[in-house]
């Protein structure tokens, strides 16, 4: 009854209309079941309620499309009892017996782009349909000519699984019963010439295997989990949030040398992190990615936690150990840009579908990487839709988003010549500005939930509200900040008085933006050396200077992130192949400066002063700014209800004794808090100890009254009432 040219076209993986051809069919009152199973011997149709044996289908054609007539002409739920050539006997439920399943409205929503979480769509979601467990796949490619669903449950055969396409969305789908989460499969699809492309991962996938293997898993979506109420609070631009950045996979290594899982991670991480201070974690990105040494910024899989640190249960775990110790996740995600391998998302239907088609628009010369074509609809989707994943699913706090300045510029890193202008003339991307603010309205309207943007120009309005024609983000880091302090802590201190304005010039626009000062790992990376190594002198000014820097930094406006192993002074610069070198912290000096950190953490958190007014110009006022001879900074951080500390810093080796400083009115006498100069922390031991220190009628600074103290050589103090 079937032509032989259609079965043939499907027998070669030609045919583009399977539903037309296999399942149930009504021809002129009767009805018939055709199914196409290559390796077959006979097929059998029985009734999937009462068992009863409604047809015993005949082979047609030796590819294996086998059909035959039912004994009822009704149309029923129908199971498949088949025997293969190697003896095994399968029976289940036919995929071509199932209508479509998305309607038409979602795939409407997903083609106009008022659908922003593609994932409930599209991949692999477990289900049960008219009594029937199995799986719908779903996946984007209006450009295909064919595409299947292969696995480990059809031989990896396109031939065996076509999918419907679903004309107005470009979306094919396809049901398979019995299917179960565990089973490994991937996309194979023809392009437009009916050429065969490399088989393709699933981009909604939430698990993959284990690199160099590429397969997606099936896996069930975990259950909503939304962020503790009191994250809410912890995370806003008036609490204390000190982040420790770090990279999962060389934090710690197992006994034999291996990556940790996440049960390791949860056991020891969130505690030695909250036993430092931090209030939160971030983690440089974890998920799927094929290439170790991309440290997870080239990243395939933006749904799935990688495999390197197990299910992504293990990873719902970790989160749940951080916050029960009241520290927050933050993950790294990026939108940037995505790697060109085969499986991923690389013209995925044998077209430019999810990059720009354009070179000068879709290729970043930087990282030899392809750039998301941000204008497109079911692009916008995929990203708003993998961000709400981790937040949703995960419960984590927010999202640091990579690379947010080559995304907002056409021309970032490129000549003239080599990018395209937007449509009125200019060099910002028009596209990824609106993604953004349209990505962070959704996610500010999470309790909580928080944005931080990795941007390194002068863009205004990362951290505004998108009411008040800003992006939307949270937060955003100063690299501006970032890249002027430690050229400044580069120079030997007796140049450093030429260089003054570096360490001041933060405050000319600390206030412009909700920023964070990052120490991150791209400063301990290609030949920069460790914090430590940066720092000019001998052993003991390389240790001084950097506990001053680390003063400075925790007294500056902002909040602060520090990548690992800085914490404890690491010697070398990062190794994303090895594990941090513990054992330092059995020295006295390296010990030293964990303990600062773990002080510095602790008044930060403690004194409102330091915190409340990070992002506000009204928390900050210089005391003294223009000591260039002597290097020397003052300042005053203020809080609520008339709440101040002082901060001094030193940055020469030479003590200076009987040191005056221009104090505001309003407190009689001050006492050391913290010195990074003291003895616990490696230091000598000068300062102020415990004496008080009177505040007097005497003139500094453009102030009516001073006191005087004295200043350890390369140290910061921190003052408050006595």
């Amino acid at each position: 009854m079937v032509a032989e040219p259609a079965i043939r076209a499907l027998s070669e993986g030609r045919h583009q209309d399977p539903f037309a051809l296999l399942g149930w069919h009504s021809v002129d009152g009767a009805a018939y079941v055709r199914v196409f199973w290559p390796g077959a011997i006979s097929v059998q149709v029985i009734d999937a309620v009462g068992g009863e044996p409604l047809a015993e289908l005949l082979q047609h054609h030796d590819s294996g499309f086998f059909e035959g007539k039912l004994r009822r002409t009704e149309r029923l739920p129908y199971r498949l009892n088949v025997r293969l050539i190697d003896g095994e006997r399968r029976n289940q439920a036919d995929p071509y017996s199932f209508g479509p399943l998305l309607t038409p409205e979602e795939l409407a929503g997903l083609h106009s782009g008022s659908e922003l979480r593609g994932d409930r769509l599209l991949g692999a979601h477990p289900m049960c349909v008219d009594g029937v467990d199995g799986v719908r796949f779903a996946v984007w490619a209006p450009n295909a000519k064919r595409v299947s669903v292969v696995g480990d449950f059809n031989s990896w055969d396109g031939r065996r699984h076509p999918m419907r396409l679903r004309h107005d969305a470009g979306v094919w789908e396809l049901f398979l019963p019995d299917i179960t989460p565990g089973a490994l499969y991937k996309f194979e699809l023809l392009d437009a010439n009916g050429a065969l492309l490399p088989l393709k991962a699933d981009p909604y996938a939430r698990q993959a295997q284990l690199r160099p293997a590429n397969a997606s898993i099936v896996a069930p979506a975990l259950a909503q989990r939304a962020l503790p109420p009191s994250r809410a609070q912890a995370n806003s631009r008036h609490a204390p949030i000190s982040i420790y950045e770090v990279h999962a996979s060389s934090w710690c290594h197992t006994a034999d040398g291996g990556v940790p899982d996440w049960a390791l991670l949860a056991q020891r991480l969130p505690a030695y992190a909250k036993g430092l201070g931090f209030t939160h974690i971030e983690l440089m990105p974890i998920s799927e990615f094929p290439f170790d040494g991309s440290w997870g910024y080239q990243t395939l899989g933006l749904f799935a936690p990688s495999a390197r640190f197990g299910a992504p249960e293990g990873f719902s775990e970790f989160v749940a150990a951080c916050q029960a110790l009241d520290l927050g996740v933050i993950v790294d995600w990026v939108p940037a840009h995505f790697p060109s391998d085969a499986h991923g998302l690389a013209r995925f239907d044998g077209s430019a579908l999810y990059e720009y088609a354009d070179p000068r628009e879709g290729y970043h010369h930087d990282w030899h990487t392809l750039i998301y074509n941000f204008g497109r609809t079911e692009v916008q989707s995929f990203l708003c839709a993998s961000a709400c994943h981790w937040l949703d699913r995960f419960g984590i706090d927010g999202l640091r988003v990579d690379a947010v300045a080559s995304m907002l510029y056409r021309d970032y890193s490129r000549a003239p010549g080599e990018w395209v202008p937007n449509h009125l003339g200019g060099r910002e991307n028009l596209e990824a500005i609106a993604l953004f603010r349209r990505l962070n309205e959704g996610i500010g309207a999470r309790p909580g939930a928080m944005m931080i943007a990795e941007e390194s120009t002068a863009f205004p309005g990362v951290s505004a509200p998108t009411s008040a024609g800003g992006l939307g983000f949270h937060f955003k880091w100063n690299m501006g900040w970032m890249n002027d302090t430690l050229r400044y802590m580069h120079e030997d201190p007796v140049h450093r008085r030429w260089h003054h304005g570096l360490m001041s010039f933060g405050l000319v626009y600390a206030f412009s933006e909700n920023y964070v000062l990052p120490i991150s790992h791209d400063e301990v990376v290609h030949g920069k050396g460790s914090m430590l190594s940066k720092m000019p002198g001998d052993d003991w000014q390389q240790f001084a200077n950097l506990r001053a820097y680390y003063g400075f930094m925790w007294g500056h406006p902002g909040k602060k992130l520090l990548f690992m192993g800085q914490e404890f002074a690491q010697c070398t610069e990062w190794n994303h192949a090895g594990s941090l070198p513990w054992e330092l912290l059995e020295a006295p000096a390296h010990a030293g400066v964990s303990r600062l950190i773990g002080d510095l953490n602790a008044l930060y958190q403690r004194l409102p002063a330091l915190h409340v007014w990070d992002c506000l110009p009204q928390g900050f006022q210089w005391l003294v700014l223009d000591d260039e001879q002597n290097s020397v900074f003052a300042w005053a951080r203020h809080g609520p209800d008339g709440q101040m500390v002082m901060v001094i810093c030193n940055f020469t080796p030479v003590p200076r004794p009987n040191y005056r400083v221009g104090v505001p009115a309003g407190c009689a006498a001050w006492r050391e808090l913290l010195n990074t100069d003291a003895e616990r922390y490696g230091g000598s031991n000068t300062g102020n100890g415990a004496q008080q220190l009177l505040v007097s009628p005497q003139p500094a600074h453009q102030f009516a009254q001073s006191i005087e103290l004295s200043l350890p050589p390369l140290a910061c103090l921190f003052l408050g009432p006595a």
